[in-house]
């Protein structure tokens, strides 16, 4: 781990493997709270895969996704039923894995409670992840929005979108259920990680560091 420099990131919805690689080098991760809103992001999707391919999970969030507020106060919306839906897929998509069942439990708990923000929801998966990995993280907040930080932070917001999230030469590789059928998926979210690979996913994400 890095000790001296701080890791800044955005707050996903079950944060991406590339980003957590980067995430288990540093013992200071401060996240950002004090940004807009901002569409076509990790904020309130993530990747998973199944037998057809890589498909998103998306939080549906109340007055739309065009609208200008701060993210910490981005409404989730719960009308549609969106919960179950991320269920029953991760169930479809997993239930074959090696440990989906050690993990689900506290995965769905965490997918059926009802949040008052989306900010809220995004921080109880990055905690979830954090504790099946047994890593302990100094984590913090930002303060005030600044488009730039010094040299002794790295800044990873929005280093990675819906559209740039599988642009990767060096990624982190482990056997994915579906492997054989359609290929290794990159940069998927932590979810697929930890099914596919369970307690020696931190070992995983350490092997290139």
């Amino acid at each position: 781990m890095d000790n001296l420099k701080t890791l800044i990131i955005d707050n996903q919805y079950f944060i991406s493997v590339e980003l957590l690689k980067t995430l288990v080098e540093f013992s200071n991760v401060k996240i950002e709270q004090c940004d807009t809103w901002q569409k076509m992001s990790f904020r309130n999707r993530c990747m998973v895969v199944g037998a057809n391919g890589v498909m998103g999970l998306t939080v549906p969030i109340q007055k739309g996704r065009d609208q200008k507020a701060f993210f910490r106060d981005i409404k989730i919306d719960y009308s549609s039923g969106w919960q179950l839906t991320h269920w029953r897929t991760l169930v479809t998509n997993y239930n074959r894995s090696p440990f989906f069942e050690y993990y689900a439990p506290s995965l769905k708990e965490i997918i059926f409670t009802p949040y008052s923000s989306l900010f809220e929801l995004n921080l109880a998966t990055l905690q979830w992840v954090l504790k099946c990995l047994k890593l302990t993280v100094n984590l913090s907040f930002t303060e005030t929005f600044l488009p730039q930080y010094p040299n002794f932070v790295q800044d990873d917001r929005n280093r990675y979108n819906p559209k740039n999230f599988q642009q990767i030469q060096n990624p982190v590789r482990y056997t994915q259920v579906f492997e054989t059928k359609i290929g290794f998926q990159k940069n998927l979210s932590c979810i697929d990680l930890l099914c596919c690979e369970g307690p020696n996913a931190l070992h995983i994400l350490l092997q290139k560091l």
